[in-house]
């Protein structure tokens, strides 16, 4: 491969890689790790590595006794979880900038904080039916939809249009949301998670091997992937 001179050279790297990330839809940090993890992959490739990487979104609940079809304003639900009016707000003004520094649009003050779980069945149905990049797609529009648009991610309609969106089939997700299914897969993956020493979220469980904690830079992810190809070659 010709390089141009003072440019140092990048190794192709052919590693497929399978990355496990567990998160929630409402978890802020989830939101800002998936937009670092995603450029740091597309960070790599346009560097010129030959780096497979398959994600694929594993359920967690930030608040699983949240009542199911209840929205509640977020900053509401910050304030009794965090100990007051004023520091939820602060809480939520530092994430909304560190969103904004990552392209993200936080809009928390019409957020709806809603149980999660039928997000969850819904993503599993796109994984199973689907694969990773459908997945991929819908948790995005799940996300945009409690952030940006302050839209009830537990109603089955919202799902349903983010489903839409994703060009999944409405009858079929709408089929999964109102008749349960998933449900017992979900659970198996939420519990198996704790039992494997997942507290919190994101976490990024790559080749069933190694675990990285936390909505990591951009550059550190570029880091890790690349080092972790290369143990694999």
């Amino acid at each position: 491969m010709a390089v141009a001179e003072g440019v140092e050279a990048i190794p192709s790297i052919v590693a497929p890689m399978r990355v496990e990330i567990f998160s929630d839809v409402v978890c802020p940090w989830c939101y800002i790790g998936k937009a670092r993890f995603d450029r740091a992959v597309a960070n790599l490739k346009a560097q010129g590595l030959e780096i497979d990487v398959e994600v694929v979104y594993s359920p967690y609940q930030l608040d699983p006794t949240a009542p199911i079809g209840v929205a509640t304003p977020v900053l509401e639900a910050y304030s009794k979880k965090f100990g007051g009016l004023e520091k939820a707000q602060a809480i939520l003004d530092h994430v909304t900038a560190i969103a904004a520094q990552e392209g993200i649009t936080f809009n928390m003050d019409i957020a709806l904080r809603a149980n999660t779980l039928s997000s969850h069945r819904l993503l599993a149905h796109a994984l199973a039916a689907y694969g990773p990049d459908t997945q991929a797609v819908l948790k995005q529009n799940i996300m945009s939809a409690y952030f940006t648009n302050g839209k009830d991610i537990s109603s089955n309609s919202v799902l349903v249009e983010c489903a839409v969106s994703a060009g999944m089939d409405a009858d079929t997700a709408s089929t999964v949301l109102t008749e349960n299914l998933f449900a017992q897969e979900v659970a198996n993956q939420i519990s198996g998670a704790t039992g494997n020493g997942i507290t919190a979220v994101p976490t990024y469980v790559i080749n069933d091997q190694w675990s990285v904690p936390g909505a990591q830079d951009t550059e550190m992810f570029e880091r890790v992937l690349v080092r972790l190809a290369e143990k694999q070659q």
